[in-house]
């Protein structure tokens, strides 16, 4: 089969990068936009292989490269340093294009008391499913701090994260079966809510905020240090 996962990475990252080296920067220190990147990738590395080895979920090794890293293939490795930037770069260029780019604040502390209280009552009523329990715990932590330590950052994510989950509807989209035969990355619906936007499941989208704020709040406190 056709390495279709490294494939999509490799797509993934080509105009970004390419718009990044030829016409304009917008990551304005790499040094500290790295180390976020890695530190993130570490913790959620963490967790994707404690969820693959108790089956949360699998992968369809006939879309990969075939190289596997602690019972991951090589793919999901570069997932985690591929597509922060991808989508940050986005975050970054409308920012840079548009500082005022942000939600007001009345709006994003409205947002954020509702998705923490939504959250909380999915972990509540779902301690069973673990993608779902740990997702919207993690989640929840996440905008806690976001709102005390971070709040004019959190008011340019939320308008940001509505035009980064454009391509992450097309990424994860491909990833979780759309357009194929099987998935590349296969679910275990008894781990989670079983709600799916197309064939993504709902907590993915509380994943790619976790991983991305966090990102952005381990940056900005990098950026304060020096």
């Amino acid at each position: 089969m056709i390495p279709l996962y490294f494939y999509i990475l490799l797509g993934s990252i080509s105009i970004p990068l390419f718009f990044t080296i030829f016409i304009k920067d917008f990551i304005k220190d790499w040094k500290q936009f790295f180390l976020s990147t890695i530190t993130i990738a570490i913790i959620f590395l963490v967790w994707d292989f404690y969820f693959t080895k108790i089956g949360v979920w699998s992968f369809n090794y006939n879309y990969c490269l075939g190289i596997k890293i602690f019972e991951m293939p090589v793919e999901e490795w570069l997932f985690f340093l591929i597509i922060p930037f991808c989508s940050l770069f986005i975050h970054f260029c409308a920012i840079t294009v548009n500082p005022k780019f942000r939600f007001k604040k009345k709006t994003t502390i409205s947002l954020t008391a509702f998705f923490i209280i939504l959250s909380i009552i999915l972990v509540l009523l779902n301690p069973s499913k673990k993608y779902t329990a740990v997702n919207f715990s993690v989640l929840t932590i996440v905008l806690l701090l976001g709102f005390l330590f971070f709040k004019p950052i959190l008011q340019q994510f939320y308008a940001t994260f509505i035009i980064i989950l454009v391509p992450f509807f097309i990424v994860n989209g491909i990833l979780t079966g759309s357009f194929l035969e099987t998935p590349i990355v296969n679910y275990n619906n008894f781990e989670n809510l079983g709600i799916r936007v197309f064939t993504v499941p709902i907590e993915d989208i509380g994943y790619c905020f976790s991983m991305l704020f966090g990102n952005l709040m381990i940056y900005e406190t990098l950026q304060k240090k020096k």
